[in-house]
């Protein structure tokens, strides 16, 4: 009985382990399937489109070089027309220039023959009068002739003058007008040297305007062969002067 036992008691535990083994699977395949269920995602389906484009390469760097090609030769058109451009544009400018220069001669011509009477010397020409005027009104007939009273700049101008006005007291454009005791030229530029006679200027604020005398003419002009002040309503003689360059001008 004891034999019996044991081996009934074997048998009982190898059944009991078949079980156990048969319900151990079952349980995974379970859980398995649950945890399955549960951790499973939804699916989305996605589509992928796809281009293909056969390209020529051959035909494509061909096209490429015809072109760059053609650029160039549109390149070198641009430079030739901007070269004949600049030429065109110089030859305008010498033709101008060269109406400019005959339209100044003709104009020079007529301005020569219109001056009649005035004395060419160095880079002016200067009339001087056989009438008498007071300072301001000499210096009107001068500028409405598009001169105005000489401005005397050097020693040879001096001379002429001397020259020219022979025994007259004539006008010279020196006037202190503005400012007593500074003397200014009638284009405003100050007088920084001057041919001043004897104890001249000595008039003071009565003679503000300045006559030159070549020769002395009385006893009453002796020693006073130079500049010297005189008062500006006086009626003198007097010099005009024109520079060439005023004529040239436009």
């Amino acid at each position: 009985m004891e034999s019996e036992d044991r081996i009934e008691k074997t048998a009982d535990i190898y059944v009991s382990a078949e079980a156990v083994r048969d319900m151990k699977h079952k349980k995974d395949i379970e859980d398995f399937d649950t945890q399955t269920s549960k951790s499973q995602t939804p699916q989305h389906t996605v589509i992928v489109l796809s281009v293909h484009i056969h390209t020529k390469s051959t035909n494509y760097t061909e096209e490429r070089d015809q072109l760059l090609n053609k650029i160039s030769n549109i390149t070198e058109e641009r430079d030739q027309l901007t070269s004949k451009n600049e030429n065109l544009t110089n030859a305008r400018v010498q033709l101008i220039f060269k109406n400019k220069n005959l339209t100044n001669e003709r104009d020079l011509r007529n301005e020569l023959q219109i001056c009649a009477g005035w004395n060419f010397y160095q880079s002016s020409l200067y009339y001087i009068s056989n009438k008498t005027k007071n300072w301001t009104e000499s210096r009107r007939y001068c500028t409405e002739r598009g001169a105005d009273l000489i401005i005397i700049n050097n020693t040879e101008e001096q001379e002429f003058v001397k020259n020219v006005s022979g025994a007259a007291v004539v006008w010279i454009g020196l006037t202190d007008s503005d400012v007593e005791g500074t003397w200014k030229w009638v284009d405003g530029s100050n007088m920084t040297s001057g041919f001043w006679a004897n104890k001249e200027p000595g008039g003071g604020r009565a003679e503000n305007c300045v006559v030159t005398v070549a020769v002395p003419i009385s006893k009453d002009w002796q020693d006073l062969v130079g500049w010297h002040d005189a008062a500006c309503n006086k009626a003198y003689q007097w010099i005009c002067e024109k520079r060439i360059v005023q004529l040239l001008l436009p």
